[in-house]
């Protein structure tokens, strides 16, 4: 007992604890100091170079944001977002909207006589044709309309490079793309997103206005050359804009980087190809097995041209063709077939092409 209690009596050799401390000379601890500070500058001196090789890289993606015009001046897709087949799919889905609302407000309020307005129409779209006067129904003569400013919009402003107010430099800025993708597209793509980082915004209403006499003389005539409008927007400059982010904005990835893009129309009477055309009503003909032609396009289809790759001879790789947006088409059937006219137009019962329309091809029902 007296054991276990001394045992366990405090202030005993056995219960006392030492406190440990490492404890080290004044030498070793300014050799330490010293070399920690050493580390510490070469840290900073590392930091500093990578902000300096930062600013060098980000100079450099400026010059050749520059040389592909592709800098924060060049117009870009909705909401600020690069250019890919979606959004403009969905940039021209909007210009449809316009210009079917311009169409209905022709049709429900017309300015002059509807046959007179048909007349006019076929005058601009079918050669040889000269008629002051031509019966349709309200539907077809909306599709007439949606097929003439269809036309305009795709050969006056989105197959034409408008960059200027001047249609002569446009025209020569047109042919000297042509000139330079027909020999190199990689300098071609850089060219012509160069050339619209400094297009003009808009189109002035005189330029607007030589535009549409130039492509439809008679109708504008007729509607006493008032440009269209839908809701207070100006199509053309929509259509401008559509135009300018085509051919302006930077692509989307590398694989596209040389291509561009084309506008084409349908012509009235023309045979119904499944791959370039998108019915917007059914083809009764077509279910049948029948023969059925173009009635009107409502609005253009859109193909991306691209250059192959050079073969290993050197020889240059031929142009691919894209369609990125089918054309909307509604065919003769559809449209209660043709307005009849007295004069000889050409035959819109010629032998079809080698596709024909299918049944899966007709997605909108707008009408």
């Amino acid at each position: 007992m007296n054991g276990m209690q001394q045992q366990g009596q405090p202030g005993t050799p056995m219960s006392v604890q030492q406190p440990q401390h490492d404890v080290v000379s004044g030498e070793q601890y300014r050799y330490a100091l010293t070399n920690f500070r050493i580390a510490h500058e070469k840290v900073e001196q590392q930091r500093q170079q990578l902000e300096e090789q930062e600013k060098v890289v980000a100079q450099l993606k400026g010059r050749i944001a520059l040389l592909e015009g592709s800098s924060g001046s060049i117009v870009k897709g909705h909401n600020g977002n690069s250019i890919d087949d979606f959004s403009i799919k969905n940039a021209a889905s909007q210009l449809d909207k316009l210009i079917n609302r311009w169409a209905s407000d022709i049709v429900r309020e017309p300015p002059t006589p509807a046959s007179f307005i048909c007349a006019a129409i076929l005058n601009d779209l079918v050669a040889g044709l000269e008629e002051e006067e031509v019966a349709a129904t309200p539907m077809q003569l909306q599709c007439y309309l949606r097929h003439a400013l269809s036309e305009s919009i795709s050969e006056g402003i989105i197959n034409c490079l408008i960059v200027t107010n001047s249609m002569e430099a446009n025209v020569q800025l047109t042919r000297i793309h042509e000139h330079l993708f027909a020999r190199n597209p990689t300098v071609a793509c850089v060219w012509r997103r160069q050339t619209f980082s400094a297009a003009v915004e808009s189109c002035t209403p005189d330029m607007s206005l030589s535009i549409l006499y130039e492509q439809l003389p008679s109708l504008m005539k007729v509607l006493t050359g008032k440009l269209p409008t839908a809701g207070g927007i100006s199509i053309i400059d929509s259509a401008y804009a559509f135009s300018r982010m085509l051919h302006g904005a930077a692509a989307s990835s590398a694989a596209t980087a040389d291509a561009f893009y084309r506008a084409f129309v349908p012509e009235l009477g023309s045979a119904l190809y499944p791959r370039q055309i998108e019915l917007v009503k059914r083809c009764l003909k077509s279910e049948r097995g029948e023969i059925d032609r173009v009635g009107a396009t409502i609005f253009p289809g859109l193909v991306k041209i691209s250059r192959g790759p050079t073969a290993p001879n050197g020889e240059v790789g031929e142009n691919t063709h894209t369609v990125v947006r089918r054309a909307q088409v509604i065919c003769e059937c559809a449209m209660g077939g043709v307005p009849r006219t007295s004069a000889q137009s050409p035959d819109l019962s010629a032998a079809p092409g080698p596709e024909q329309t299918q049944p899966g091809n007709n997605t909108l029902g707008m009408y």
